[in-house]
């Protein structure tokens, strides 16, 4: 649709200039120099139709543009057409009226140029030349006044240029103006269907995760309301092991799989506190360096025999999680606890390698 319309103009503007210079052609009397007026008629047309048709690629032009290329706007037309335009203004009215003669020089073939021109230059300013257009329609003014008078020149086309191209610069400023609001408002659109979906996609993890909550604690709430609070050791532990499920879920969930899940468990069924929590860090990891890391986390938490275990995302650049073990020594139970774990899970690379171990255990 954009590639029709934008022939459809072009066509429509190659045919007015053409009929601008046809009327150059419609000789009423005698001329002096007829093969001067035909060769200024054929400089016209030559320029003209290049300063429409020459590069013309509507994505060169800039995004706030868009309306203005798809409606037929064009690439800023290059300098060296302009100084040919510029020329043109400074040679085919003076070749015409030189050529018509004294006498015929306010006849309609002697001044279509003055309506040439100004064609001429709404078309360079369409092409985002402005300065060139003003300034071509200014040597017109000059150039038609020194040859048929200020009186005559106003009044048999140069307010008629001057209008022409100041309604070409006030409607292109107006279309890039309505380019820039669409624009505008297309980006609106995009953050405001962004933010939807991140709204959908956080409902969805809630869900989720109250699924998630029914299905762990449900039982537990069940069996505890059945016997008023009253819970053997087995049953505590569940419920222990259920709540602990439950922090993990909400505190780390990008840190946890199945795996991680089991090594929790396990830690918390021996006896240990476990804390997990996501601090950052791990944002903008794919879903093959998050495996990995959950693969390292799990192998750290196999090995480990803590009374307490620590489990924190790290926002570093080189480190993506840090697990911390802290136990008392078995000789003096009541004395302070000492770091007897240390580990560091490094950020996968940015080649997508795994991560290493960057920590040792103590």
């Amino acid at each position: 649709m954009t590639f029709s319309v934008r022939v459809v103009l072009s066509a429509l503007g190659a045919a007015f200039t053409a009929y601008l210079a046809v009327g150059g052609m419609l000789w009423t009397t005698p001329v002096e120099f007829p093969l001067m007026l035909t060769a200024s008629v054929v400089l016209f047309l030559a320029t003209t139709w290049l300063c429409i048709f020459w590069n013309v690629r509507p994505a060169d032009a800039p995004s706030d543009q868009a309306i203005t290329a798809g409606l037929g706007g064009r690439a800023v037309l290059p300098a060296w057409a302009g100084v040919l335009a510029l020329a043109n203004v400074a040679i085919v009215p003076s070749a015409t009226w030189y050529a018509a003669g004294e006498a015929a020089r306010l006849e309609s073939f002697a001044t279509w140029s003055l309506g040439g021109i100004g064609a001429l230059m709404a078309i360079v300013m369409v092409r985002r030349r402005p300065w060139v257009a003003w300034i071509g329609v200014a040597l017109l003014a000059v150039e038609a006044t020194l040859w048929i008078g200020i009186v005559n020149a106003l009044a048999l086309g140069v307010v008629g240029a001057v209008t022409w191209v100041g309604l070409a610069q006030l409607i292109t400023r107006l279309l890039d103006s309505a380019a820039r609001d669409t624009a505008d408002l297309t980006e609106l659109q995009r953050a405001s269907s962004e933010w939807l979906a991140s709204q959908e996609g956080r409902r969805r993890e809630r869900r989720e995760q109250v699924q998630r909550a029914l299905s762990v604690a449900g039982p537990v709430l069940a069996r505890t309301v059945e016997t008023g609070g009253v819970l053997d050791d087995e049953e505590r532990m569940e419920a222990r092991l259920a709540e602990g499920r439950l922090r993990d879920d909400m505190r780390g969930p990008r840190l946890l799989d199945d795996r991680v899940r089991a090594r929790l468990e396990a830690a918390r069924r021996r006896g240990a506190s476990v804390t997990v929590l996501d601090e950052g860090g791990l944002e903008g990891l794919d879903d093959d360096a998050l495996a990995a890391i959950r693969g390292e986390l799990a192998q750290a938490l196999d090995d480990a025999h803590s009374d307490r275990l620590y489990i924190r995302t790290s926002p570093h650049e080189k480190t993506a999680v840090t697990v911390v073990g802290r136990s008392r020594l078995d000789d003096d139970p009541d004395g302070e606890e000492h770091v007897d774990l240390w580990h560091e899970i490094s950020r996968p690379a940015s080649d997508g390698t795994s991560p290493v171990r960057d920590g040792a255990d103590a």
